[in-house]
C-alpha cells in the first residue's frame, strides 16, 4: 500500500468506508514496523499520539473539577431546599462539600501531573530514551483512587439514610 487514502475506498453496505482503510493500512506491515527504531523520534505521529493522551488527562481533569463543583453545589442546594421545606435550621455535615472539593483537587492534580508526563514523554521521544509499552503510573493511580471513591460512595448510600 502506498499509504495515501484516495487508493482504495472498501464500501460497507453501500458508504464508503475510509476508517476501516485507514486502520487496514496501519496493520500493514510496512506502515506499522518501522525499519529503524530511530524514526520513531522524527516521526509526527509519535508526537501527534503523546499529544491526544495529553489532551485526554487534561479532558479527565476538567470533568473531575466539574463534577466536584457541582457534587458540592448540589449538597448546598438540597440543604437549602431542606430548610425552606422544614423551617427549621440546616444541620450540615459537609460532606458534600469535602467530597466536592477532594474532586476538583484531585482534577488540578490530574492536570499538574498530566503537564509533567507530558513534557517527560517528549522528552524522551527526542532524546531517543522512550520506551513503548510502558504502563502508564498515573492512569493506574488515578484507577485505584476513583475506585476507592465509587467504594465509599457506594457505601455511604447503603448504610447513610
Amino acid at each position: 500500500m502506498n499509504g495515501s487514502c484516495s487508493s482504495h475506498r472498501l464500501v460497507l453496505a453501500g458508504v464508503a468506508c475510509p476508517y476501516i482503510q485507514l486502520i487496514q493500512m496501519c496493520l500493514a506491515k510496512d506502515d506499522y514496523h518501522m525499519e529503524n527504531p530511530e524514526e520513531a523520534e522524527r516521526d509526527p505521529r509519535v508526537y501527534f499520539a503523546a499529544e491526544r493522551t495529553f489532551l485526554a488527562w487534561i479532558r479527565t481533569g476538567l470533568g473531575l473539577m466539574g463534577v466536584g463543583f457541582a457534587v458540592a453545589r448540589f449538597g448546598l442546594f438540597l440543604r437549602q431546599m431542606q430548610s425552606e421545606e422544614t423551617h427549621m435550621p440546616i444541620h450540615a455535615t459537609g460532606l458534600s462539600v469535602w467530597s466536592g472539593v477532594a474532586l476538583v483537587a484531585l482534577g488540578v492534580i490530574v492536570n499538574l501531573s498530566a503537564v509533567f508526563s507530558h513534557i517527560a514523554v517528549v522528552k524522551r521521544l527526542r532524546s531517543g530514551t522512550w520506551i513503548p509499552g510502558q504502563v502508564s503510573k498515573s492512569a493506574v493511580a488515578l484507577a485505584i483512587v476513583l475506585a476507592i471513591v465509587g467504594i465509599g460512595m457506594g457505601l455511604y448510600l447503603l448504610f447513610v439514610r
